[in-house]
């Protein structure tokens, strides 16, 4: 299967790539050749969703300061602990 450029990938096409790279390298079956090649792409995909998700998170942010809304805040998991 031929492999598409990272900047065509979407970020659920990353992920799922990237989940399959991660599987063939623990299996152990490749040679380092291959299996250095993988962990290269691997890096790269890892790289490319951080910095889309990074992008969605800004324009969320931006959306959400056009229209008024309040700021994001961390989630506070002891607000129902007493």
């Amino acid at each position: 299967m031929a492999k598409k450029k990272l900047e065509n990938l979407s970020f659920e096409e990353s992920l799922h790539e990237l989940d399959t790279i991660v599987q063939s390298l623990e299996q152990g079956d490749l040679s380092l050749e291959e299996s250095m090649a993988l962990f290269e792409r691997g890096l790269n995909l890892s790289q490319l969703s951080q910095v889309k998700l990074q992008t969605a998170e800004q324009k969320v942010q931006l959306l959400l300061d056009k229209n008024g809304s309040p700021q994001l805040t961390d989630f506070d998991t002891s607000a129902g602990e007493n």
